[in-house]
Order: structure tokens, then C-alpha cells, then sequence
């Protein structure tokens, strides 16, 4: 497959979209906007691994001491977690889309989408007998990654029911996405304020975030609960902020493993827990419920701009609210 081009290239116009040997031999997907961004997504775990912006520099966090080696997940990038977050079910922690080898979908039925970018690719995963022992639904996940004209990166989550037993199913749901920052302390996310989350250092008790952003000096595990379709990550030393912005995904988990559980993590280097924050759109506190047929869609999107906070340059506000 090395060098092999994609269906979804269509010019050098539009982008370049190419399947090439990654770590360990394994195929990844990259792709290249005219302008000069990119992105990288191993078929392993459908599992982006970089996005780079059209300066060459890298977004998106991968651990120095990441696995790239089957069954192990990925540590850092975006893993997706499906069909089940975390622990929250019998299976294993995070779901296995992200352990599974998926297919290019050269075919895919059409997607409706308000971009114009034309650098994607699509995947497909349908399940496995290994799955179906530990889940027994038979669906189609379709996911799209794709790189627009302003160097944001974009996925599309599409998953059917497909069972022909008349069975719905259900499911929880992230996009685990790991962020470069340049010293966690120097961080804040906006627009997480006053919503209630679910702590899951305290056994998933339930509260309400206080008035002020989030800034970070001690582990955090947090599951924001109906949060806002646009979060921001703002980054001082870097003069970056990283929007999120989220469709069919109606929560929000911020995540920092930190000092000690750092330590703890075997794929995790000790102090990489200051170079990174995790914040994920997610489907938590209610699962999605699929009859046969139905479909469900969840869409990430991703763009970083220019800022200085503290010089007064970017009001987050407007960034949040696009005032």
C-alpha cells in the first residue's frame, strides 16, 4: 500500500492525499492542503496522529513513549472511544474502535457537509467476531477526516444500525483529542464556566464548575455536562488558542493525568503531563440509542488562531461566540 493514492485526491489543486508505511510498518493516511497543513491518520484505531498547521508546527500531542504496536492503543493524537467511554460498561476501558484495524472507504454514501475542503479521506469499521462476542450489534462506523482551507482539521463520526435482528443498540463516545501546549500552567479553557461535570476523581460525584475559566495545577478529570458547541483552549506562552467546536456531542471531558498518575502511566513519559491537555467531545451522560436503520452523526472540528490574551488582542468571547 506504501505511496498508493487515495480516491478522495482529486488534484494538487485541492490537496494531496496519500497512504504510506508509518511507525512499525504500519499504513497511515496523509494528508496535505495547497496551503501548507497537514495531518496524519494511522488505519490503526482510524487514529490521527498529527495535525500540523501551514507553519509546520505540530497541534496535537503524541507521547515519546507511545506504542505503536498492535493491540496496544495509541498514546496521544485523537483514539477514538467506541462504543463505550472509559469504563462506563462492560468493556474494555475506551471501546475497541481505537485497537481495530480499519478499511479506506473509497465508496462512502454522500456526506453533507458546510465546507468545501476536498483533502479527506474516509474509513470504515464494521465489526469483527471478536466484537461481536463482547458486543453483539452488527453497524457500519464511517469516519471522515479532512483538512480545510484555513488548516482546520475536521471529523465526521457516522454510525449505523445495522442489526437485521430488529435490536437496537447504544453507546458512549469521544474524541479523545490530545493537545500541544507549551506549559499547562500557562493554559485556561473558556467556556466550560458554570456548567455542572461529573468528577471522576471523586467517583463521578456531581458539580457545578465555578464563575472563572479553567486553569490547571493539580490532576484533572472532568466530564462537563451539556456543554456549549464551541470551546476554547487558550495557550499564553504560545499566543495560541485552539477552538473546538462539536455537533451531536453534547459533552465535554478535560483531562491532565499530571505528576503522580504521569508516573503511573506506562506509555507516558514523567513529565510530559506539562506539554499536553486533553480536551474531548464526547456523548457521556446519555448514551446514543440506534434503532435498526437509524444513523447518528458527531462532528469535531478544530482550528487554532493567533492570540495574545493578556495583551488584550483576543477577547475569548468573541472567539466563543463569534461576536
Amino acid at each position: 500500500m506504501s505511496g498508493e493514492k487515495v480516491v478522495a485526491s482529486s488534484g494538487a489543486s485541492s490537496g494531496s492525499v496519500d497512504v504510506v508505511k508509518g511507525i512499525n510498518g504500519l499504513d497511515k493516511v496523509v494528508l496535505r492542503d495547497p496551503r501548507g497543513s497537514s495531518a496524519e491518520v494511522y488505519l490503526y484505531g482510524a487514529h490521527v496522529t498529527s495535525w500540523k498547521n501551514d507553519h509546520g508546527e505540530e497541534m496535537l500531542f503524541v507521547s515519546n513513549k507511545a506504542i505503536f504496536k498492535p493491540p496496544k492503543p495509541i498514546r496521544g493524537g485523537i483514539p477514538i472511544c467506541f462504543p463505550q467511554f472509559s469504563n462506563l460498561g462492560p468493556l474494555e476501558a475506551h471501546g475497541f474502535a481505537r485497537i481495530r484495524l480499519w478499511n479506506i472507504d473509497n465508496n462512502p454514501p454522500p456526506l453533507q457537509t458546510n465546507t468545501s475542503s476536498k483533502t479527506f479521506v474516509d474509513l470504515i469499521l464494521k465489526p469483527s467476531e471478536e466484537d461481536a462476542r463482547v458486543w453483539p450489534h452488527s453497524y457500519e462506523y464511517r469516519l471522515r477526516v479532512s483538512l480545510g482551507p484555513s488548516g482546520e482539521l475536521s471529523l465526521t463520526s457516522r454510525v449505523r444500525n445495522t442489526n437485521a435482528d430488529g435490536k437496537p443498540f447504544s453507546f458512549t463516545f469521544a474524541y479523545h483529542t490530545y493537545f500541544s501546549v507549551s506549559d499547562i500552567s500557562e493554559v485556561r479553557v473558556e467556556g466550560l464556566e458554570t456548567l455542572d461535570y461529573l468528577d471522576n476523581l471523586q467517583g463521578r460525584a456531581r458539580f457545578t464548575e465555578q464563575g472563572d475559566a479553567l486553569t490547571f495545577e493539580s490532576e484533572v478529570d472532568k466530564i462537563f455536562l451539556s456543554s456549549p458547541s464551541k470551546i476554547a483552549i487558550l495557550d499564553h506562552e504560545k499566543k495560541r488558542t485552539f477552538v473546538v467546536r462539536k455537533e451531536g456531542l453534547p459533552d465535554a471531558v478535560v483531562w491532565n493525568p499530571w505528576d503522580k498518575k504521569a508516573k503511573a502511566i506506562s506509555d507516558f513519559g514523567d513529565e510530559e503531563y506539562k506539554y499536553m491537555l486533553c480536551v474531548e467531545a464526547a456523548a457521556i451522560e446519555k448514551p446514543i440509542a440506534l434503532k435498526p436503520g437509524e444513523e447518528w452523526r458527531g462532528r469535531l472540528e478544530l482550528s487554532a488562531v493567533p492570540s495574545s490574551y493578556c495583551s488584550g488582542q483576543l477577547d475569548p468571547q468573541k472567539v466563543l461566540h463569534g461576536i
